[in-house]
């Protein structure tokens, strides 16, 4: 007889409890270091929680150092990511491996982008983090194809579609939806300043579509 007081001391202390909150981790170059900014989009992120009463349900945690590539995401995981038990892990890398082919002689040719971020997806799997898997957005804003780089980067975003298909993860297209932005809001064709300040890094207006993208995802990964 005594069982059934102490099983109900027990639930209502479970009841009580608060529960912790679902961390979020968004891994990637300068564009999520400047996420964590004022203005940025991780902190318009934060904002949404906060105006839809989800504020202490999810920490979000920025990762963005500026210049990486997927590899660098790979050499920095276990320090910047593992260590810190994600429930949720964003992964928005892409624009310098394409990017530094042009400026800086580098980047990372497609064999070795695909196989580091294959090496990444299962590294956080096996820590237990729900991995979202995010496109690059633009290097340069033309609607017509005729950035510069625009064959490379429709190439890299087409490899990370079919890793996330490959692996059933949730894909954050952020290429598919900032072209799909400048075709109705760019009527003028300009390179920049419609949702970058510099053809790469995001202005409100970019910060914003990022956090709209991102937000629908996070809220809904089981």
């Amino acid at each position: 007889m005594r069982t059934f007081p102490i099983l109900l001391l027990t639930f209502m202390w479970l009841a009580l409890t608060p529960s912790k909150p679902t961390r979020v981790i968004f891994f990637g170059d300068s564009i999520t270091q400047a996420g964590v900014q004022p203005g940025g989009y991780i902190t318009r992120i934060g904002d949404m929680l906060k105006k839809n009463n989800l504020g202490n349900a999810y920490e979000l945690i920025g990762a963005g150092i500026g210049g990486n590539k997927i590899y660098d995401l790979f050499l920095r995981m276990d320090e910047d990511v593992l260590v810190k038990q994600p429930n949720i892990t964003f992964v928005y890398v892409g624009v310098n491996d394409v990017w530094h082919k042009r400026t800086h002689g580098t980047g990372t040719d497609a064999d070795k982008f695909v196989k580091f971020y294959d090496a990444v997806i299962k590294k956080l799997q096996a820590a237990g983090s729900r991995v979202i898997l995010c496109t690059p957005a633009v290097i340069g804003e033309k609607t017509d194809y005729s950035n510069d780089q625009d064959g490379d980067l429709q190439q890299y975003s087409k490899l990370i579609r079919d890793i996330a298909a490959r692996h059933n993860l949730p894909l954050c297209d952020l290429r598919k939806a900032f072209l799909d932005y400048n075709l109705k809001n760019n009527p003028q064709n300009q390179e920049k300043g419609i949702l970058t300040t510099d053809r790469v890094h995001l202005n409100d207006a970019g910060n914003q579509l990022v956090a709209d993208e991102m937000y629908k995802l996070m809220v809904t990964a089981k």
